[in-house]
Protein backbone atom coordinates (compact mmCIF):
# COMPACT_ATOMS: atom_id res chain seq x y z
CA UNK A 1 0.00 0.00 0.00
CA UNK A 2 1.35 3.63 -0.65
CA UNK A 3 1.91 5.84 1.87
CA UNK A 4 -0.44 8.30 0.34
CA UNK A 5 -3.25 5.62 0.17
CA UNK A 6 -2.43 4.69 3.68
CA UNK A 7 -2.90 7.86 4.84
CA UNK A 8 -5.77 8.64 3.92
CA UNK A 9 -7.19 5.48 4.99
CA UNK A 10 -5.85 6.30 8.40
CA UNK A 11 -7.24 9.82 8.30
CA UNK A 12 -10.93 9.03 7.25
CA UNK A 13 -10.84 6.47 9.91
CA UNK A 14 -9.55 8.36 12.45
CA UNK A 15 -12.66 11.06 11.24
CA UNK A 16 -14.98 8.75 12.06
CA UNK A 17 -13.97 7.64 14.86
CA UNK A 18 -13.71 11.01 16.14
CA UNK A 19 -17.21 11.78 15.19
CA UNK A 20 -18.23 9.10 16.80
CA UNK A 21 -16.43 10.40 20.21
CA UNK A 22 -18.27 13.99 19.93
CA UNK A 23 -21.89 12.07 19.76
CA UNK A 24 -20.67 10.00 22.92
CA UNK A 25 -21.49 10.40 26.57
CA UNK A 26 -17.64 10.51 26.86
CA UNK A 27 -17.45 13.95 25.28
CA UNK A 28 -17.74 16.72 27.80
CA UNK A 29 -16.68 19.61 24.69
CA UNK A 30 -19.58 21.60 24.06
CA UNK A 31 -20.86 22.25 20.48
CA UNK A 32 -21.16 25.58 19.01
CA UNK A 33 -24.72 25.71 19.12
CA UNK A 34 -25.08 24.92 22.85
CA UNK A 35 -22.26 27.92 24.31
CA UNK A 36 -24.73 30.27 25.41
CA UNK A 37 -26.60 27.67 27.04
CA UNK A 38 -23.89 26.42 28.90
CA UNK A 39 -22.68 30.30 29.93
CA UNK A 40 -26.01 30.85 31.36
CA UNK A 41 -25.64 27.77 33.64
CA UNK A 42 -21.96 28.90 34.68
CA UNK A 43 -23.09 32.46 35.61
CA UNK A 44 -26.10 30.99 37.76
CA UNK A 45 -23.86 28.83 39.49
CA UNK A 46 -20.34 30.45 39.88
CA UNK A 47 -19.41 30.81 43.28
CA UNK A 48 -18.35 34.54 44.66
CA UNK A 49 -15.36 36.05 43.90
CA UNK A 50 -13.63 35.05 47.88
CA UNK A 51 -15.19 31.94 47.77
CA UNK A 52 -13.73 32.03 44.38
CA UNK A 53 -10.32 32.54 45.42
CA UNK A 54 -10.25 30.44 48.84
CA UNK A 55 -11.12 27.16 46.98
CA UNK A 56 -8.89 27.97 44.45
CA UNK A 57 -5.72 28.24 47.01
CA UNK A 58 -7.21 24.78 49.29
CA UNK A 59 -7.06 22.95 45.68
CA UNK A 60 -3.94 23.90 44.37
CA UNK A 61 -1.69 21.22 43.64
CA UNK A 62 0.60 20.28 40.77
CA UNK A 63 -0.34 21.79 37.78
CA UNK A 64 -1.38 19.23 34.75
CA UNK A 65 -1.51 20.22 31.19
CA UNK A 66 -5.24 20.45 29.86
CA UNK A 67 -6.45 18.23 27.07
CA UNK A 68 -6.25 19.65 23.56
CA UNK A 69 -9.59 22.07 23.36
CA UNK A 70 -10.12 20.53 19.86
CA UNK A 71 -11.75 17.22 20.16
CA UNK A 72 -10.92 16.05 16.89
CA UNK A 73 -7.41 16.37 17.89
CA UNK A 74 -7.85 15.09 21.56
CA UNK A 75 -9.30 12.16 20.13
CA UNK A 76 -6.89 11.42 17.34
CA UNK A 77 -4.23 11.48 19.86
CA UNK A 78 -5.95 8.96 21.74
CA UNK A 79 -6.34 6.85 19.47
CA UNK A 80 -2.95 7.04 17.87
CA UNK A 81 -1.62 6.04 21.82
CA UNK A 82 -3.66 2.99 21.79
CA UNK A 83 -3.13 1.94 18.30
CA UNK A 84 1.17 2.37 19.25
CA UNK A 85 0.19 0.28 22.60
CA UNK A 86 -1.71 -2.80 20.58
CA UNK A 87 1.38 -2.56 17.78
CA UNK A 88 3.39 -3.84 20.18
CA UNK A 89 2.22 -6.98 20.28
CA UNK A 90 2.28 -9.36 17.08
CA UNK A 91 -1.01 -10.52 15.39
CA UNK A 92 -0.19 -14.08 15.94
CA UNK A 93 0.23 -13.45 20.18
CA UNK A 94 -1.91 -10.49 21.54
CA UNK A 95 -2.73 -10.30 25.73
CA UNK A 96 -6.40 -11.91 26.78
CA UNK A 97 -8.87 -10.53 29.36
CA UNK A 98 -11.42 -12.58 31.17
CA UNK A 99 -13.98 -10.56 28.99
CA UNK A 100 -12.21 -11.25 25.64
CA UNK A 101 -11.52 -14.81 26.45
CA UNK A 102 -15.55 -15.59 26.93
CA UNK A 103 -16.04 -13.65 23.41
CA UNK A 104 -13.35 -15.62 21.84
CA UNK A 105 -15.11 -19.08 22.91
CA UNK A 106 -15.36 -20.45 18.92
CA UNK A 107 -18.07 -23.04 19.67
CA UNK A 108 -20.49 -21.54 22.23
CA UNK A 109 -24.33 -21.83 21.80
CA UNK A 110 -25.92 -18.59 22.68
CA UNK A 111 -29.63 -19.85 24.32
CA UNK A 112 -32.37 -17.82 22.06
CA UNK A 113 -35.46 -16.94 24.44
CA UNK A 114 -38.58 -16.20 22.35
CA UNK A 115 -40.98 -14.20 24.11
CA UNK A 116 -44.99 -15.48 25.14
CA UNK A 117 -47.60 -13.46 26.37
CA UNK A 118 -48.20 -13.02 30.20
CA UNK A 119 -44.46 -13.03 30.83
CA UNK A 120 -43.60 -16.48 29.05
CA UNK A 121 -40.46 -17.68 27.68
CA UNK A 122 -39.83 -20.34 24.95
CA UNK A 123 -36.05 -20.95 25.20
CA UNK A 124 -34.15 -23.80 23.35
CA UNK A 125 -30.74 -24.39 24.02
CA UNK A 126 -27.90 -27.03 22.42
CA UNK A 127 -24.72 -27.69 23.79
CA UNK A 128 -22.93 -26.17 21.03
CA UNK A 129 -22.70 -24.21 17.67
CA UNK A 130 -20.94 -26.31 14.98
CA UNK A 131 -21.43 -29.93 15.01
CA UNK A 132 -19.17 -32.37 13.28
CA UNK A 133 -21.21 -34.82 11.14
CA UNK A 134 -22.04 -37.94 12.40
CA UNK A 135 -22.25 -36.24 16.20
CA UNK A 136 -26.13 -36.50 17.64
CA UNK A 137 -27.89 -33.00 18.27
CA UNK A 138 -28.70 -33.17 21.85
CA UNK A 139 -32.01 -30.20 21.89
CA UNK A 140 -33.53 -29.12 25.30
CA UNK A 141 -36.19 -26.74 25.35
CA UNK A 142 -38.08 -24.97 28.05
CA UNK A 143 -41.76 -23.08 28.62
CA UNK A 144 -41.97 -20.89 31.53
CA UNK A 145 -44.84 -18.82 32.35
CA UNK A 146 -48.65 -19.72 33.04
CA UNK A 147 -49.73 -21.03 29.47
CA UNK A 148 -50.80 -24.42 28.96
CA UNK A 149 -48.53 -26.84 27.26
CA UNK A 150 -48.27 -30.28 25.83
CA UNK A 151 -46.27 -33.40 27.26
CA UNK A 152 -43.96 -33.24 24.16
CA UNK A 153 -42.24 -31.02 21.28
CA UNK A 154 -41.91 -31.52 17.47
CA UNK A 155 -37.74 -30.40 16.60
CA UNK A 156 -37.18 -30.17 12.75
CA UNK A 157 -34.02 -29.76 10.99
CA UNK A 158 -33.88 -28.14 8.13
CA UNK A 159 -31.84 -25.96 5.32
CA UNK A 160 -32.25 -22.44 5.26
CA UNK A 161 -32.37 -21.70 1.43
CA UNK A 162 -35.09 -24.55 0.49
CA UNK A 163 -37.05 -24.78 3.95
CA UNK A 164 -37.10 -28.51 3.18
CA UNK A 165 -36.97 -30.82 6.30
CA UNK A 166 -34.00 -33.63 6.65
CA UNK A 167 -34.58 -34.93 10.00
CA UNK A 168 -37.31 -34.72 12.83
CA UNK A 169 -37.79 -35.50 16.01
CA UNK A 170 -40.01 -35.22 19.37
CA UNK A 171 -38.62 -33.68 22.54
CA UNK A 172 -40.15 -35.77 25.51
CA UNK A 173 -40.93 -33.67 28.58
CA UNK A 174 -38.69 -34.90 31.96
CA UNK A 175 -41.05 -35.26 35.22
CA UNK A 176 -38.45 -34.19 37.47
CA UNK A 177 -36.97 -31.14 35.27
CA UNK A 178 -39.90 -29.91 33.02
CA UNK A 179 -37.61 -29.85 30.18
CA UNK A 180 -38.31 -30.86 26.66
CA UNK A 181 -35.56 -33.39 25.64
CA UNK A 182 -34.72 -35.41 22.11
CA UNK A 183 -31.71 -35.18 19.79
CA UNK A 184 -31.44 -35.22 16.21
CA UNK A 185 -28.55 -37.10 13.79
CA UNK A 186 -25.71 -34.98 11.54
CA UNK A 187 -25.40 -37.03 8.90
CA UNK A 188 -26.45 -34.35 6.28
CA UNK A 189 -23.96 -32.64 4.18
CA UNK A 190 -22.23 -30.03 5.98
CA UNK A 191 -23.33 -26.29 5.76
CA UNK A 192 -25.96 -24.13 7.64
CA UNK A 193 -29.52 -25.53 8.99
CA UNK A 194 -32.03 -24.00 11.11
CA UNK A 195 -33.20 -25.86 13.85
CA UNK A 196 -37.26 -25.40 14.31
CA UNK A 197 -38.83 -26.27 17.76
CA UNK A 198 -42.79 -26.43 17.45
CA UNK A 199 -44.86 -25.96 20.91
CA UNK A 200 -48.66 -25.84 21.46
CA UNK A 201 -49.33 -23.13 23.74
CA UNK A 202 -53.01 -22.03 24.96
CA UNK A 203 -54.33 -23.95 21.79
CA UNK A 204 -51.85 -21.70 19.34
CA UNK A 205 -48.84 -23.37 17.18
CA UNK A 206 -45.56 -21.33 18.25
CA UNK A 207 -42.33 -21.75 16.55
CA UNK A 208 -38.91 -21.43 17.60
CA UNK A 209 -35.88 -21.01 15.37
CA UNK A 210 -32.83 -20.83 15.46
CA UNK A 211 -29.15 -21.63 13.65
CA UNK A 212 -26.46 -24.54 13.70
CA UNK A 213 -23.75 -25.83 11.24
CA UNK A 214 -22.35 -29.28 10.14
CA UNK A 215 -19.00 -29.28 9.58
CA UNK A 216 -17.00 -32.14 8.14
CA UNK A 217 -14.59 -34.19 10.14
CA UNK A 218 -11.45 -32.32 9.55
CA UNK A 219 -8.84 -35.03 11.16
CA UNK A 220 -7.92 -35.61 15.09
CA UNK A 221 -5.81 -33.58 17.71
CA UNK A 222 -2.92 -35.73 18.91
CA UNK A 223 -1.75 -33.72 21.74
CA UNK A 224 0.95 -31.17 22.24
CA UNK A 225 5.51 -31.89 21.36
CA UNK A 226 7.95 -30.25 24.18
CA UNK A 227 7.63 -26.49 24.49
CA UNK A 228 11.01 -24.63 24.33
CA UNK A 229 11.84 -20.99 23.55
CA UNK A 230 13.18 -19.31 20.18
CA UNK A 231 13.59 -15.74 18.87
CA UNK A 232 11.49 -14.80 22.22
CA UNK A 233 8.79 -16.29 21.82
CA UNK A 234 7.47 -19.79 23.98
CA UNK A 235 7.06 -22.24 21.31
CA UNK A 236 4.08 -24.96 21.89
CA UNK A 237 3.71 -27.42 19.23
CA UNK A 238 0.65 -28.94 18.36
CA UNK A 239 0.02 -32.25 16.68
CA UNK A 240 -3.34 -32.35 14.05
CA UNK A 241 -3.96 -35.22 11.93
CA UNK A 242 -5.65 -33.89 8.99
CA UNK A 243 -8.20 -35.73 6.98
CA UNK A 244 -7.29 -34.15 3.74
CA UNK A 245 -4.06 -32.27 2.89
CA UNK A 246 -4.64 -28.02 2.66
CA UNK A 247 -4.19 -24.70 4.44
CA UNK A 248 -5.27 -24.91 8.07
CA UNK A 249 -5.38 -21.92 10.77
CA UNK A 250 -5.35 -22.84 14.53
CA UNK A 251 -6.01 -20.36 17.44
CA UNK A 252 -6.24 -21.17 21.47
CA UNK A 253 -6.06 -19.32 24.84
CA UNK A 254 -3.17 -19.88 26.88
CA UNK A 255 -3.98 -19.67 30.30
CA UNK A 256 -2.16 -20.31 33.28
CA UNK A 257 -4.33 -21.67 36.29
CA UNK A 258 -7.62 -19.44 35.93
CA UNK A 259 -5.42 -16.38 34.16
CA UNK A 260 -5.78 -16.06 30.94
CA UNK A 261 -2.82 -14.99 29.26
CA UNK A 262 -3.15 -14.96 25.64
CA UNK A 263 -4.90 -15.40 22.44
CA UNK A 264 -2.42 -17.37 19.95
CA UNK A 265 -2.69 -18.16 15.95
CA UNK A 266 -0.64 -19.75 13.40
CA UNK A 267 -1.00 -21.57 9.58
CA UNK A 268 -0.14 -23.77 7.95
CA UNK A 269 -0.05 -26.10 5.16
CA UNK A 270 -0.97 -29.61 6.32
CA UNK A 271 -0.37 -32.70 4.59
CA UNK A 272 0.71 -36.78 5.32
CA UNK A 273 4.17 -35.56 6.10
CA UNK A 274 3.28 -32.50 8.40
CA UNK A 275 1.30 -32.64 10.70
CA UNK A 276 2.14 -29.75 13.43
CA UNK A 277 1.33 -26.06 14.10
CA UNK A 278 3.96 -24.25 15.96
CA UNK A 279 1.68 -21.37 18.27
CA UNK A 280 4.01 -19.11 19.55
CA UNK A 281 3.37 -16.75 22.52
CA UNK A 282 5.30 -13.73 22.09
CA UNK A 283 7.91 -12.61 25.24
CA UNK A 284 5.61 -8.91 25.29
CA UNK A 285 2.60 -11.69 26.89
CA UNK A 286 4.63 -13.42 29.05
CA UNK A 287 8.03 -11.45 30.22
CA UNK A 288 8.24 -10.12 33.69
CA UNK A 289 5.44 -11.54 34.91
CA UNK A 290 5.02 -13.98 37.76
CA UNK A 291 3.14 -17.57 36.97
CA UNK A 292 2.83 -20.71 39.23
CA UNK A 293 2.86 -24.06 37.78
CA UNK A 294 1.57 -25.43 34.77
CA UNK A 295 0.06 -24.21 31.42
CA UNK A 296 -2.65 -24.72 29.96
CA UNK A 297 -4.33 -24.25 25.96
CA UNK A 298 -7.43 -23.82 26.17
CA UNK A 299 -10.65 -23.43 23.69
CA UNK A 300 -8.22 -25.12 20.76
CA UNK A 301 -9.76 -24.05 17.26
CA UNK A 302 -8.69 -25.31 13.43
CA UNK A 303 -9.87 -24.17 10.34
CA UNK A 304 -9.46 -25.70 6.46
CA UNK A 305 -9.39 -22.51 4.57
CA UNK A 306 -10.94 -22.77 1.75
CA UNK A 307 -9.31 -23.44 -0.95
CA UNK A 308 -10.85 -22.24 -4.02
CA UNK A 309 -12.69 -18.31 -4.10
CA UNK A 310 -16.57 -19.02 -2.96
CA UNK A 311 -15.49 -22.12 -0.76
CA UNK A 312 -16.49 -22.77 2.77
CA UNK A 313 -14.24 -21.82 5.77
CA UNK A 314 -14.59 -25.15 7.60
CA UNK A 315 -14.41 -26.13 11.46
CA UNK A 316 -13.07 -28.65 14.49
CA UNK A 317 -12.27 -28.34 17.82
CA UNK A 318 -10.17 -29.32 20.81
CA UNK A 319 -10.84 -31.65 23.16
CA UNK A 320 -12.92 -29.87 25.57
CA UNK A 321 -11.00 -30.25 28.28
CA UNK A 322 -7.41 -28.80 26.18
CA UNK A 323 -3.84 -29.39 27.54
CA UNK A 324 -1.68 -29.01 30.01
CA UNK A 325 1.93 -28.63 29.50
CA UNK A 326 4.81 -27.43 32.15
CA UNK A 327 6.68 -24.14 30.10
CA UNK A 328 10.89 -24.15 30.04
CA UNK A 329 12.42 -21.44 32.03
CA UNK A 330 10.44 -17.94 31.04
CA UNK A 331 13.46 -15.39 32.67
CA UNK A 332 14.84 -15.14 28.84
CA UNK A 333 12.26 -14.16 27.52
CA UNK A 334 12.22 -10.12 27.01
CA UNK A 335 9.38 -7.25 26.90
CA UNK A 336 10.51 -6.15 23.77
CA UNK A 337 7.94 -4.84 21.63
CA UNK A 338 7.35 -6.95 17.84
CA UNK A 339 9.11 -5.61 14.66
CA UNK A 340 6.02 -4.45 11.89
CA UNK A 341 7.46 -1.67 9.95
CA UNK A 342 3.72 -1.23 8.59
CA UNK A 343 2.12 -1.01 11.91
CA UNK A 344 4.74 1.35 12.92
CA UNK A 345 4.56 3.80 10.33
CA UNK A 346 0.68 3.56 10.52
CA UNK A 347 1.05 5.06 14.18
CA UNK A 348 3.58 7.72 13.41
CA UNK A 349 1.21 9.01 10.80
CA UNK A 350 -1.86 9.24 13.61
CA UNK A 351 0.34 11.03 15.96
CA UNK A 352 1.17 13.46 12.70
CA UNK A 353 -2.58 13.80 11.94
CA UNK A 354 -3.08 14.17 16.09
CA UNK A 355 -0.64 16.78 16.18
CA UNK A 356 -2.35 19.15 13.37
CA UNK A 357 -5.23 19.96 15.51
Amino acid sequence: MSPKALGAGLFVASIVVSTGYLLSEDNHYGFSWDTKIQEDKARQTAPSPGTASRTSQATAGPQQKPPSDNPVGFMLSKVADQYAHSARYPPWSVPLTEAQAKGYRGNHYEPVALPLENGGQFTVTLDKFRFTRGEDILVVASLQGPQVVGNSLQATLERPESRDSVETTTLEQDGETGYYQGSLTTDEEPGEYRLIVEATVDGKPVRHASSLTIEPYLGDFEGLEDTFLSNNNLVIPVNFSPQEPGFYALSAQLYNGQQPVAQIQAEKRLDRTSDTLSLRAHGTVLANKSFNGKFQLRNLQIRQLPARPGDRTHYAFGPEEGYDFEPPDLDDLKDTPAVNPESEQRAALLKQLADKF
